[in-house]
Order: structure tokens, then C-alpha cells, then sequence
């Protein structure tokens, strides 16, 4: 199994303000492309195919020398200290927080909007940092699988039947895979499907279904999104 570390819980004190850090940089990263991302994250080629028999990557996975012995925070944005974070979890019960990061957000239309991801042992929130707001919360439960490339890049999608699925790109990838997995498994024994390909389906909206393409290049791993 992939080494976790303990997470923090959060606690619910009157901690002062503190502003969200800005989201992390991503190479060549084009804002408010629509329809289509081509070559929008060019990223370095890997040294090599690294074979591992842990859950939940299976050997099938290209991974970056830097990600196979990252040691996992959990929180990386300090939860405590923005109240607005605090008072959102509270007002759903939620307390234990097992990750907390900026991330990429792809909107039915192709946009990309700097988002917090929260993780805690019942769901997903996602939170807008300019605003201070929940745009939305997916219970885990919900959750039936997760979809990657074979590649280095940094795309995942979750995929929630009951709504519409959720499309990110994340530096901790691998953290945010096995927190989901890890999760599901202690709470209810559901082994949660992780699916590898370099072209996979998403639902950016109800009635809207979109391809996720990926292409190892020299120099990196050009993606692009395409409506069906």
C-alpha cells in the first residue's frame, strides 16, 4: 500500500484570518480555453516506466521519480486558519479533514477555475478562494471511480453517477487517488475502482460528455478535451 501519513484534525477554535495562498503554477497552463485543451500541461518526460505492486496504481502507472517517495501531509493550505473553511465543514458536521490543497477545476465549458479541494471522511467540497464559498459538495459514497491517464500528467476524474462527474488537475494526483481509495475502503469495505487509460470519458455536465486524450510528446504529455 502506498505509505499515508496521519492526517490533522481540524480544530474548531476562532483562529485569526489568513489569506489563501495563491494556487499552485502549473506549466503552460491556458485559461478560459473552451471546448478543447491542447498541450495545456506540458510536463517533464518520465525516466522511465516504474512498475509497483500497491494499490491502487497496480504497476500501470508512468510516475515521476519526484511523487514515488513524497511524503503525505494531508493538509497543505493550514485548514485551521481560514475561518470561512472551518465554518463550512462545521455547518455540514464535518471535522476531520484528510486533505486540503488548491487545485484546477475544469468547468463544463473548458474553463479552469483555481478551486480548494477538501477531503474529509464522509465527502468532497470544493470551495472557491476568491469568493469564500462552497460550489459544491460530493458525498464519498457517491463516488463510483476514479480515471487517469497511464502517463506523468497531473488530470484526474472522479466519476459520481448520480450527478456529474468532477475533472482536476492537481500536483498531488497520487495523494488525492489514495486518500479517496483508503477512505472508501474504511468506511465501508467498498474497494473503490481506479481505471487507467490514455483516452477516458467524463460527464462535464448532465446531458454533456467529454473525451480526455492524452499524448506522450517530446518534452511532456500534450492532453486535450474534446466534446462527444
Amino acid at each position: 500500500m502506498i505509505p499515508f501519513k496521519a492526517t490533522r484534525r481540524v480544530q474548531i477554535d476562532d483562529p485569526q484570518p489568513q489569506p489563501v495562498s495563491e494556487a499552485p503554477r502549473y506549466d503552460d497552463v491556458e485559461d478560459d480555453r473552451e471546448d478543447e485543451f491542447d498541450g495545456g500541461m506540458r510536463l517533464r518526460p518520465s525516466e522511465g516506466n516504474v512498475t509497483e505492486d500497491q494499490e491502487p496504481f497496480m504497476g500501470v502507472k508512468v510516475r515521476r521519480k519526484t511523487s514515488l517517495h513524497r511524503e503525505y501531509q494531508g493538509d497543505y493550505i493550514d485548514v485551521p486558519s481560514h475561518p470561512f473553511l472551518l465554518k463550512i465543514l462545521q455547518k455540514q458536521g464535518d471535522k476531520k479533514v484528510l486533505f486540503a490543497d488548491k487545485v484546477l477545476k475544469f468547468t463544463s465549458t473548458g474553463k479552469m477555475k483555481r478551486r480548494i479541494l477538501l477531503i474529509t471522511d464522509f465527502a468532497m467540497y470544493i470551495v472557491d478562494p476568491e469568493s469564500d464559498t462552497l460550489k459544491r459538495r460530493i458525498a464519498l459514497a457517491a463516488v463510483e471511480k476514479m480515471c487517469l491517464s497511464e502517463l506523468s500528467d497531473n488530470f484526474l476524474a472522479i466519476i459520481i453517477p448520480t450527478e456529474y462527474d468532477l475533472l482536476l488537475a492537481s500536483t498531488r494526483k497520487t495523494e488525492i487517488v489514495t486518500v479517496l481509495v483508503e477512505t472508501a475502503k474504511s468506511a465501508s469495505e467498498y474497494e473503490l475502482e481506479v481505471a487507467f487509460s490514455n483516452r477516458f470519458e467524463y460527464n462535464a455536465a448532465a446531458d454533456l460528455v467529454k473525451e480526455v486524450q492524452f499524448e506522450e510528446v517530446e518534452g511532456g504529455v500534450k492532453t486535450r478535451i474534446v466534446r462527444k
